[in-house]
């Protein structure tokens, strides 16, 4: 939202040399019990500001449990945790960006959470860690993207503003983007943030797939992606994707002016991004947040942000899970989601938000998750699927065949199931 969005790039080996904090073993000391918190915050500091107020309140409510709060820079965030894994050195509390927790889950890394059924209840389903039926994480804020432009574009091309009953269809989606290049107002007619790597890729783009009639897995027994992602649906979507890039509408790598101020300075018609409070500002009452096109099937975006969770190695699992209810409060839900500008994640919270409540500009966004959004494949496989996923849809942009690239995506996707027994599944 109005921050800049952080992926975490799913790891699964060890980084080697890197070097781990030493943790205490939770013990009572002055009649608390010590309980180890690791966060990827160590370079965010009001995200990390947010974190430490809750743990001075929880701390500061009781005298049974003290959480010490270990602060890692994202970029070895991962492979601290991993690393910590392998060697049983795991803390009780930890973060993990959402699509991560089946795939630590299923490792033995986490313990699913003891939370009110009614809490749980109240949390949306993006922000749920959930494997095989049980809550594994939960998050405080989300995000979502949106198809973002100028009330004033729409009227200059002579489009119809689409609503949420009755978004673009893909014929339309197609018009706006030819319409936008051929007026010669823009550089491009759309930006998809292809200057981001990683986590973007299976974000940003797998919703246009699903809305195709695509998907990453077979969602119904995840256990093939064949004829999910490279059947006819799927392909259609490719070529489209292609497309995007081969008749001049998006550039095939964004720059970083480009991706977070083009609308703004005018060099596109269109973003495919995230959006936030400074746009609207700057653009005065201009800018307009449009419903994902309705490209086949139904339309799509994103969901799922870092999430809260517990070790299965926790020795103080009661005060971990107390901790967690602590932090599921609405005040803190709202305090996350208005100091970060990021979504909130209850209704009650979205309620009181001062930056998503109702009658605000960034309400759309709380519209548009709790109506489109899907999250990434709740798989162990997701870390290959989204490094598989990047990489066919790079060589698709830079014009590979489509049909291939989507072939060789699956027959590694599924080979990866096969050789590690579907997960379970």
């Amino acid at each position: 939202m109005n921050r800049t969005w952080r992926f975490s790039l799913p790891v699964a080996a060890v980084t080697l040399g890197l070097t781990l904090p030493l943790l205490a073993t939770p013990a009572q000391a002055a009649g608390s019990q010590t309980i180890q918190l690791w966060t990827h915050n160590g370079g965010n500091k009001q995200e990390l500001a947010d974190v430490n107020a809750v743990v001075k309140a929880f701390n500061a409510s009781h005298k049974q449990y003290k959480v010490v709060v270990k602060a890692f820079p994202q970029i070895n965030y991962n492979d601290a945790v991993v690393a910590a894994a392998a060697s049983k050195q795991l803390p009780c509390l930890l973060d993990s960006d959402a699509p991560v927790i089946p795939a630590w889950a299923y490792a033995g890394y986490l313990a699913p959470l003891n939370l009110d059924p009614k809490v749980v209840k109240s949390i949306n389903a993006s922000a749920k860690g959930m494997w095989k039926g049980k809550l594994y994480s939960f998050g405080m804020y989300d995000a979502v993207v949106g198809l973002v432009t100028r009330k004033s574009t729409l009227a200059a091309l002579g489009l119809r503003t689409p609503s949420l009953a009755k978004p673009w269809t893909l014929a339309e989606f197609n018009n706006a983007l030819a319409k936008a290049k051929a007026s010669g107002k823009y550089q491009y007619a759309i930006d998809l943030g292809t200057g981001w790597d990683g986590e973007w890729y299976p974000y940003g783009f797998s919703p246009f797939l699903q809305s195709f009639g695509g998907d990453l897995i077979n969602r119904k027994t995840y256990r093939n992606a064949d004829n999910v992602l490279n059947g006819g649906k799927a392909v259609a979507f490719g070529t489209w994707f292609q497309g995007l890039f081969a008749n001049g509408y998006a550039p095939k790598r964004t720059d970083a002016t480009m991706r977070d101020n083009g609308l703004v300075n005018g060099s596109v018609a269109f973003s495919w991004n995230f959006f936030n409070q400074t746009q609207f500002d700057a653009l005065k009452g201009d800018m307009i947040v449009l419903p994902p096109p309705n490209l086949g099937v139904k339309p799509v975006v994103g969901g799922g942000s870092w999430q809260w969770a517990m070790s299965s190695s926790c020795n103080a699992k009661t005060g971990a899970n107390a901790f967690l209810k602590f932090m599921a409060q609405t005040k803190y839900f709202k305090m996350f989601s208005d100091t970060l500008s990021n979504l909130p994640v209850t209704a009650a919270a979205t309620k009181v938000s001062k930056v998503f409540g109702p009658g605000t500009d960034m309400n759309i966004a709380a519209v548009l998750s709790a109506k489109y959004a899907v999250i990434r494949p709740p798989t162990p496989a997701y870390p290959v699927i989204a490094k598989v996923f990047e990489a066919a849809l790079k060589n698709i942009i830079n014009g590979a065949d489509v049909q291939s690239e989507l072939d060789n995506a699956v027959n590694q996707i599924d080979q990866n199931l096969q050789d590690n027994h579907y997960y379970g599944f």
